[in-house]
Order: C-alpha cells, then sequence, then structure tokens
C-alpha cells in the first residue's frame, strides 16, 4: 500500500516491524544522483533539501530508525540524517547544509531549525508520524501540526501507531486524504507490545549500571533464574555459610558505594 503512493494508517504493536514498512518506500520514492544518471528521474527532480520527513516521539527511536533506514539505505546511497534535542545544533546543521534526503527528527527540534530556515521542507513527498500515540502522550500533536503546516499539501502521509485514540484519529481526519488503514492485530487485542516481547527490569546502584550491562549477554538459556544475570539467579535460593564464602571469594571484595563506610 505504501509503495503506491496512497495514504496509509498502520497500527500495530511495538516489535512488528513498522520501520521498515514504511522505511522502505521511503527509499524507494527519494531521487538519489544514481537515478537521474541512469535516466530514472530528471535533473529537477534532484534536490538537496529532505525529500522524506519521518517525526518520532524520542530521541532513541529517532536514531534507532536513523540507523535502521541508512542500513536499507546503503546500496542507493541515500542520504539520512538525525535530528534531534539534547545535542548540539551545529553537526546537525552541517549535515543539511551538505544535502540530505530523508530527515528523522523529534518535534520539537524540528521546529526549531525549520523556524531559523535551517530546514527547508518544502520539498518534502512523504510524511511519516511514527508512534503517534506515543507523541499524544507525551504533549507534542501541537508541535506536529504546526511541522504538517509547513509541508507541501500534495504528499504521501502514513501514520503508524500501537493504539488509536481519538486524538490520533482526528489528526488522520484532518491531514490525510483517504487512507487505508491497516490493523496487524486482533480486534480484541489493545497491548501495545507484540506478545513474545518480554520485558525485564534491573535495578541497580547507578556506579553498579555499567557492569550489569556488561553482564547481560552473559545470560545463557532460560532456567530457575530466567530474566535474572547468572550471578542474581543464585540470589533466590538460601544459600549455606560455606556457600556465600566461596561466591564472595570469586566475585573479590565488595566496593563501598558513596555515603557507606
Amino acid at each position: 500500500m505504501a509503495l503506491s503512493g496512497t495514504d496509509v494508517i498502520g497500527q500495530a504493536k511495538t516489535g512488528t516491524g513498522k520501520t521498515l514498512g514504511f522505511g522502505l518506500p521511503l527509499l524507494e520514492r527519494v531521487t538519489v544522483p544514481a537515478d537521474v544518471e541512469a535516466g530514472r528521474a530528471k535533473p529537477e527532480d534532484l534536490t538537496n533539501a529532505p525529500q522524506a520527513l519521518v517525526v518520532v516521539p524520542t530521541r532513541e527511536l529517532c536514531q534507532q530508525v536513523t540507523n535502521d533506514l541508512l542500513t536499507a539505505g546503503k546500496v542507493r546511497n541515500v542520504r539520512v540524517s538525525a535530528i534531534y534535542g539534547g545535542r548540539a545544533y551545529e553537526p546537525q546543521v552541517e549535515a543539511l547544509r551538505k544535502g540530505v534526503d530523508v530527515v528523522v527528527g523529534t518535534p520539537g527540534r524540528l521546529l526549531d531549525l525549520a523556524g531559523q530556515r535551517k530546514l527547508d521542507l518544502k520539498h518534502v513527498r512523504a510524511l511519516v508520524l511514527d508512534e503517534a500515540d506515543e507523541m499524544l502522550d507525551l504533549g507534542f500533536l501541537p508541535d506536529v501540526e504546526k511541522i504538517i503546516n509547513l509541508l507541501p499539501a500534495k504528499r504521501q502521509t502514513m501514520l503508524f501507531s500501537a493504539t488509536m485514540p481519538g486524538a490520533v484519529i482526528g489528526l488522520a481526519r484532518r491531514y490525510m486524504s483517504q487512507p487505508t488503514h491497516i490493523r496487524a492485530a486482533a480486534p480484541d487485542d489493545e497491548g501495545a507490545t507484540v506478545a513474545n516481547t518480554t520485558q525485564f527490569i534491573y535495578r541497580a546502584h547507578n556506579m553498579d549500571k555499567p557492569e550489569l550491562v556488561a553482564r547481560i549477554p552473559a545470560v545463557r538459556r532460560p532456567g530457575p533464574g530466567h530474566g535474572l544475570l547468572p550471578h542474581q539467579a543464585h540470589r533466590r535460593r538460601p544459600r549455606r555459610p560455606a556457600q556465600a564464602a566461596r561466591l564472595r571469594l570469586r566475585r573479590g571484595p565488595r566496593r563501598p558505594r558513596p555515603g557507606r563506610p
């Protein structure tokens, strides 16, 4: 559906591959120098300004989507740039100045650079609103509407969301043209994450976090302590004094935490 150029609403849980669902059609639609050289596009279709825009709610998702699109667009040498807050303006402005085909960004920084006339959105042919329900939860929908009003009226718009609250449906009605609604879930399944995605939370002191993350790949197989690191799994069972002493010897002395003797 997205490859045909029609507007699409994709409703699917987190973890179902929405990124390439909209990413591959975007990469196919943009014009790169190789297209002009091969006669597949006219020289006037080639521009240094963004031809596609992906709006996401968080910097982490921005980085993830950018990396996925860079990987998928490597063969065609599609230029993809991440625009998000919390980092210096200069590298992002420099990337835009050199030329970019696809911009992935968060609403605040996109509006900021557009207001400074560093980001030209007049050539955008395709817009993607990713994780629209999360943008609603974070209060970004007014900024999203401001961004949409900066885009050409003639464009393809795709909206992807795990759930479809009323505000998101209203956004789709105002800014999309006869969209095809594709729901990749059972009608009675309202969860936001696929069932085979298991999430774990590890509570740790700030000083222990790097070591904790480094140990996560050491988990070999599900077992009695599934979801725990190997040394944490042992703590689920009471130890005899001798066992505790041997374990402490293998680990070494405990490091004192700040503020503790």
